[in-house]
């Protein structure tokens, strides 16, 4: 028998397959040319574009709603997703932390020295009263007198709120638009009713001697009038009934129309420093745009902000009962000369609370 071979013989030459060699510039291309056609090519994503309303404190529900129906406005109208975020405390606390830098694209205030405080310090443009209709102001309000269901103390007008043992609780003129315009409306109503400013003077200094602690905001004064259970009766806008049925129930507090009040306007501007920066100029203006549409009027409405559409205010006579209004202009010249005489430090409001305390 013949011995096996120790180990294989290589084939001939012939039939080796000679493998092709590569240069590495053609290994490069073909690495470009595998990763291309191994990860299938994605379409660029859409930016959605984020705004930032900081707003004054009460207005938080009405603005929840708003935000909602703007988002969807916007998407149908445009096509694009748009997300909005809200800021809210007492408004000049507000003003001086946007002025401070918080990243507003919007501010929808209550009193229109906030804005101008912004304005001054080139935050917003200095004509920004006249970007939109109605002194940049889509809605207004006034102030009412809420008291404890049953109304105990029998409160029916101003002049109960500074008798005896009535506790009035009210947010601090120096930090919030709602406590500005509680003082100037007690201060107006004397006017109103055929009074001078001294006897206006002497009328509001009575009623803070009847106040046991300022509150900082509107919604922390409603916290302090329902939730301490501090107080006889709180001043406050006429949109923070809404509110406080929502959020504590109906039946908690009775509403008092007073004999007169003050016209209330909300104004809007947009922050020019910071959609210069982010580029949404076009998103901050369609969104104030919108609260003068008659879907934004009607959400104002529903949360008893009085829209300035007549058309939407007519609807809505259920909610907004009849009031002697009169406005800043009357009495205080302009918010700008009130803030001046009476909120500055020193002013008349300095020396009406020292006195009383």
């Amino acid at each position: 028998m013949q011995n096996e071979p120790l180990f294989c013989q290589h084939p001939p030459r012939s039939q080796v397959k000679i493998q092709p060699r590569y240069t590495l510039r053609t290994l490069a291309a073909l690495a470009i040319v595998t990763s291309l056609t191994s990860v299938a090519p994605t379409a660029p994503q859409a930016q959605t574009t984020t705004l930032l309303n900081v707003s004054y404190d009460v207005a938080r529900e009405f603005y929840k709603d708003y935000n909602a129906a703007f988002v969807e406005h916007y998407k149908s109208t445009t096509g694009k997703e748009i997300k909005i975020d809200q800021s809210h405390a007492g408004s000049s606390a507000q003003a001086r932390a946007v002025n401070d830098g918080l990243a507003a694209d919007v501010v929808t205030m209550n009193t229109t020295t906030d804005v101008d405080f912004l304005a001054n310090n080139g935050v917003v443009a200095k004509d920004w009263a006249t970007l939109f209709p109605d002194n940049a102001s889509p809605t207004t309000s006034t102030m009412l007198l809420l008291v404890r269901k049953g109304n105990p103390k029998g409160i029916k007008d101003w002049n109960d709120l500074i008798e005896p043992g009535v506790k009035v609780i009210v947010v601090n003129p120096k930090t919030g638009g709602n406590g500005r315009m509680a003082y100037l409306a007690a201060w107006g109503q004397v006017r109103k009713a055929g009074g001078t400013d001294a006897q206006a003077q002497e009328y509001v200094t009575k009623l803070f001697k009847n106040v046991p602690i300022l509150a900082k905001g509107g919604r922390d004064a409603t916290s302090i009038f329902l939730q301490r259970n501090i107080g006889d009766v709180l001043i406050t806008f006429e949109s923070e009934v809404v509110s406080v049925n929502r959020e504590f129930g109906e039946g908690k507090v009775d509403v008092i129309y007073p004999s007169s009040s003050i016209v209330t306007e909300n104004p809007v501007a947009i922050v020019e420093r910071v959609v210069a920066k982010k580029g949404s100029r076009e998103q901050a203006k369609a969104y104030l745009d919108y609260l003068y549409s008659d879907a934004g009027q009607e959400i104002a409405a529903r949360h008893a902000i009085r829209p300035r559409t007549p058309t939407v205010l007519a609807r809505h006579q259920d909610v907004f009962k009849p009031i002697k209004l009169f406005t800043v202009a009357d009495y205080f010249g302009s918010l700008t000369e009130a803030q001046t005489v009476h909120f500055n430090d020193g002013g008349q409001f300095d020396k009406i609370y020292t006195t009383g305390k």
